[in-house]
């Protein structure tokens, strides 16, 4: 199933998922079968993973009449980011390609080792905004706007100390994150001035559900900066995969539903490219994830 956050001219941010090239109402939906569904992503997370076969078998019997009452065209409304406002910093997971390990020690203060844990970082709610929003450039801050496509992990139950064998139970689904990143921002090492301003976290179309996504470390993952392509690779590459990244996280901390993991980009960033690349004013950035799709951002100078 494809969920989104959605809303019209007339309502608030919404819960919803795509069937048929339309937006059903997740609450609507819920009322017209006497089964009471919820008007938000995180609010469905909290209900646990089994809701979603159980919304798939409801949507089997439900008749198409009443399906369109509930629902809305494309240009009906207008696409959010699957969750809005995160409760926690988004987890974001640095060198985690092999190729991006190597352009970065080119020309970034990074060693060009291979990690031998995931590297953490985070970025705060603040930096999320959705598909066709504005990524914003302050030129006061950065003069190096880069691009990262990722594949993001979205947990659907709470967890501690979670086995790599018992980590995909934990995810709800996936999402596109463009993890935007002012390289002239890193603070002795330090990333969250770089990673965390304002719009530096481009997420959706949808959280598509894991039941749809048959294997999550073999999807084609691409960036167009301009309509030409700069990044271009698999997940398959990645150092660690997302049962590594559970199981690494959960021992730090414990894993909540709701939480978002953006598993690292690989190469093909602007500041590994020869002369470097940069984001500005004007520029239309698209990142796409196979099965997922694509979400489109336009850089606006502030």
């Amino acid at each position: 199933m494809k969920l989104l956050t959605y809303k019209t001219t007339t309502s608030e941010p919404r819960l919803g998922f795509l069937h048929n090239d339309h937006i059903v109402d997740m609450e609507d939906f819920g009322e017209a079968l006497n089964f009471p569904l919820p008007s938000t992503m995180l609010e469905l997370i909290d209900m646990g993973i089994e809701i979603i076969p159980e919304i798939n078998d409801f949507l089997a019997d439900i008749d198409e009449e009443t399906l369109n009452e509930v629902s809305y065209s494309f240009e009906e409304t207008t696409l959010l980011a699957p969750i809005p406002k995160p409760r926690k910093n988004i987890i974001g997971i640095g060198l985690n390609y092999t190729e991006h390990v190597a352009e970065s020690a080119r020309t970034l203060d990074t060693t060009g080792k291979l990690p031998q844990k995931p590297i953490i970082f985070s970025k705060p709610p603040t930096a999320v905004v959705g598909t066709n929003e504005n990524i914003f450039l302050n030129k006061k801050l950065t003069q190096q706007l880069d691009w990262e496509v990722e594949l993001a992990v979205i947990i659907g139950k709470k967890g501690k100390y979670v086995s790599k064998e018992n980590a995909m139970d934990y995810v709800f689904g996936y999402t596109i994150i463009n993890d935007i990143s002012a390289r002239d921002c890193r603070r002795e090492g330090q990333w969250i001035v770089s990673k965390g301003q304002d719009t530096f976290a481009p997420m959706g179309p949808y959280i598509v559900t894991a039941d749809e996504i048959e294997n999550p470390h073999n999807l084609n993952l691409s960036l167009k900066l301009n309509g030409i392509e700069k990044q271009n690779s698999n997940t398959q590459f990645l150092l660690f995969n997302i049962n590594d990244l559970i199981e690494d996280l959960s021992t730090v901390f414990t894993i909540e539903p709701g939480d978002i993991i953006a598993t690292g980009t690989p190469a093909g960033v602007g500041a590994g490219r020869e002369p470097q690349e940069w984001m500005w004013d004007g520029d239309v950035v698209e990142a796409t994830i196979e099965g997922i799709g694509t979400i489109v951002n336009t850089i606006k100078e502030i």
